[in-house]
């Protein structure tokens, strides 16, 4: 490799060792991408600076998720499944002996063959002792990690070539096991694991033109903790085929998009929001331009009491919520304003007052950001309209007043700890009056700022 004479390597986080050098590294994949450690895939792109990284999962860990999302990594989705298969039914329920002997002795019947995932290794033996005391017909084996290398091949040969009616066996089973015969699946203890490992050990079974099932048991008259409950639900609801991305959307609302600027891959979804983000991209690439000192926007937080939202009877897909929120929050004039518009008449039909106020406050807020206002805020009849301190050198009093006279509502200009304040009086005004309002304010005062920025060039 460090001679260039090898053209592809397939490789483990092997490959991370000081000692593998590469002549060239101009394409990195990374297969199951779930399962690598955040570490492990950062020292993978530090091998070099500019290597293209392409990585393939069904379901996304949310920090990837979230990036993408963001659009910070490009998203492909695979929704096309294999031809000749179902669904995989999927049951959430309570361990129960009856129902696990009826569930086996069904598969057997029709020549089929069982998973039992059991995920202590240290009591794995006597797990296969209460199964073969309660279906005293079937035949079963068991794998786990910590055997050698031969006594597990072994054992999985031998349960592909029919020798085993069931497989008892830990989490090892969950990627690079593929055998169509084997179409019912149990786990016990399911509140235990992640919606990720869920998906995946669900996606066992299945993989011919027979039905499956999958049972997600849990221990009788045990309280599961809310978040479990919710990853047992998610995983039960989404059965379809290609569902692995709308469990990693789940998973993401579940554990939070983790942060983005470190190595947690989960965490508070709020934490480091998207327009956040955004504006820390928006420096990071005008320092890297060599326009670091200059900031070209600020970030403003807008608390209007209006409802404006995406309501799921107008959108229900959740890919499409999010494509349609980042759209909004792209809107940067009133064409790219009239433009989504238009989409979303073309794509979702007539839409309600709540989606109309949100794509204005798109808008309003792609104004207010270009004159740095850093907080717009709601109580009772008064909104006040906070500014940056950097206005202090753009604008004059007579400059907010020249705003403000384009506009149909009363105001009253104030200094507050040293940052210039506009407080709108609203009373008796309607939401989109107020709307109005805002919009043609910011629309005057950008208008003011590029006039000024023009005569001083």
């Amino acid at each position: 490799m460090k001679k260039g004479q090898v053209d592809i390597l397939i490789g483990t986080h092997r490959v991370l060792s000081k000692d593998v050098v590469f002549a060239d590294l101009g394409l990195m994949i990374i297969d199951e991408e779930q399962r690598f450690g955040v570490k492990h895939k950062e020292t993978l792109k530090e091998l070099k600076k500019q290597v293209d990284v392409l990585t393939l999962t069904a379901t996304p860990i949310p920090r990837t998720l979230h990036m993408s999302m963001l659009g910070i990594r490009d998203l492909s989705v695979i929704e096309t499944p294999p031809t000749n298969r179902y669904p995989v039914q999927t049951y959430v329920l309570e361990k129960n002996d009856s129902v696990i002997r009826d569930a086996v002795l069904r598969e057997m019947e029709r020549g089929g063959q069982v998973y039992y995932l059991y995920n202590k290794v240290d009591t794995i033996d006597q797990k296969v002792s209460e199964l073969q005391e309660l279906i005293p017909e079937a035949s079963i084996g068991y794998v786990h990690g910590q055997m050698s290398e031969i006594q597990l091949e072994n054992t999985l040969l031998d349960f592909i070539e029919g020798q085993y009616d069931i497989l008892v066996t830990t989490t090892i089973i969950e990627t690079g096991v593929d055998i169509p015969n084997a179409n019912t699946l149990f786990i016990e203890n399911a509140d235990h694991m992640g919606l990720s490992t869920l998906y995946q050990l669900r996606g066992r079974v299945g993989r011919s033109n027979r039905i499956a099932y999958a049972y997600l048991m849990y221990r009788p008259e045990k309280s599961i903790s809310e978040v479990s409950e919710k990853r047992l639900e998610a995983i039960k609801g989404f059965t379809e085929l290609g569902s692995g991305f709308k469990i990693a959307m789940r998973d993401l609302s579940i554990r939070g998009a983790g942060n983005l600027l470190g190595k947690s891959q989960s965490g508070f979804i709020d934490s480091v929001g998207f327009e956040l983000y955004s504006q820390l991209l928006e420096e990071a690439i005008a320092k890297r331009h060599g326009n670091g000192n200059t900031k070209t926007k600020g970030n403003s937080e807008l608390i209007l009491q209006i409802d404006a939202y995406l309501p799921d009877t107008y959108i229900s897909d959740q890919r499409h919520k999010i494509e349609i929120y980042k759209k909004i929050r792209q809107i940067d004039n009133r064409v790219n304003y009239e433009e989504l518009q238009e989409e979303l008449m073309d794509r979702f039909g007539e839409y309600p007052d709540v989606v109309a106020y949100l794509l204005e406050i798109g808008l309003v807020k792609s104004y207010l950001d270009r004159v740095f206002v850093q907080r717009v805020e709601r109580k009772e009849n008064k909104i006040t309209v906070q500014f940056e301190k950097i206005t202090q050198r753009l604008f004059l009093a007579q400059d907010y007043f020249k705003a403000l006279s384009a506009t149909n509502l009363k105001a009253a200009i104030a200094e507050n700890k040293g940052l210039m304040e506009v407080v709108f009086d609203v009373r008796n005004k309607k939401d989109y009056e107020i709307l109005e309002g805002l919009l043609i304010f910011g629309e005057s005062l950008l208008e003011i700022k590029v006039s000024k920025e023009g005569n001083s060039l």
